[in-house]
């Protein structure tokens, strides 16, 4: 049995409700030097499929000689981070020895296993000439019985995802199924993500062989069932029902995205997600004793000189 917080399945589904079950506004958060829109997790929903975890970075200016983004070194468990660029470029580096410039319609999925450290920064030429950087970047929360596997970093770029364009319409699938395509990057678990780019009129069916699905406004503005929804709102609809988007009259720009619930809740504190509060606590006191030559995390070969510690909470 599938298991997700906010349905009661004592809920009808199909006509006889409203196709959205929830509206999430996100909340805004500070990073330092430049702040995110965080829709997941929310005090309404803590997934949609496996995605845990949604922020939208930007969109941001940063001007010539400014620091930028600098994530310094930190840890990560349980999870697999999406991070897919709009415009700008993004230094990621980890403990598994990658170095890759991170760059717009890129899939970079970073699969944390039982642990893995990485840092994210806008340094080199980048600072020197400054840019705009905006984006998204995603958690999936693993299979249980993947939680403890292997760490792994997959780099696909733009040219290499599928592309679908029909009736004002240009869908790149950057994960899973969806639409009768098919994405490259083999995933632990039933999802899809999408990037949807919708001309003033034009509608989009959301896909129907999935359990869960969600949409976040990026631009613009849609329709659903007499309903106008702006930029900024992420949504989420029943499982089950035919559900079709309009874009307003400037068009949109959607993340499409879900999968099927998970097996169980999920625990999350800081970078780390788990099946159970056990794992979330021996993962802290791994990273809270520093053993980078013989314990559970190693700093990144390329990026060693510092790290975040461990908030006290």
């Amino acid at each position: 049995m599938s298991w997700n917080p906010a349905l009661d399945p004592e809920i009808p589904i199909g006509d006889a409700v409203d196709a959205i079950e929830t509206v999430i506004a996100p909340r805004a958060r500070d990073l330092g030097g430049f702040e995110v829109r965080r829709a997941l997790p929310s005090a309404a929903r803590q997934m949609i499929g496996p995605f845990i975890f949604f922020d939208q970075i930007g969109p941001v200016e940063f001007l010539s000689g400014q620091r930028g983004i600098d994530i310094r070194p930190h840890p990560h468990i349980g999870l697999a981070t999406v991070t897919y660029l709009l415009q700008g470029r993004l230094h990621h580096r980890d403990s598994l020895g990658t170095d890759q410039w991170i760059t717009p319609g890129a899939v970079n999925w970073m699969s944390a296993g039982y642990g893995i450290t990485h840092s994210e920064r806008t340094d080199g030429k980048v600072r020197d000439t400054g840019q705009h950087l905006a984006g998204i970047q995603t958690w999936v929360a693993l299979p249980e019985d993947q939680e403890e596997g292997q760490a792994a970093f997959k780099h696909v770029g733009a040219e290499a995802l599928p592309e679908l364009q029909a009736e004002g319409k240009t869908v790149r699938l950057v994960l899973g199924d969806a639409w009768g395509a098919h994405a490259l990057i083999d995933l632990p678990s039933e999802m899809f993500y999408a990037d949807a780019k919708l001309d003033p009129g034009a509608q989009i069916p959301l896909p129907d062989n999935h359990e869960d699905r969600g949409v976040y406004v990026l631009q613009g503005s849609v329709t659903v069932a007499g309903e106008t929804y702006e930029e900024g709102r992420m949504l989420v609809f029943r499982p089950g029902d035919r559900v079709s988007l309009k874009a307003g009259g400037q068009g949109a720009r959607l993340i499409v995205l879900g999968g099927a619930t998970m097996g169980g809740p999920r625990y999350i504190w800081w970078n780390f997600v788990a099946s159970s509060r056990d794992k979330i606590d021996a993962a802290k006191e791994a990273w809270r004793a520093g053993d980078w030559a013989h314990g559970r995390f190693q700093l990144p070969p390329a990026d060693d000189a510092e790290f975040i510690p461990a908030p006290e909470r």
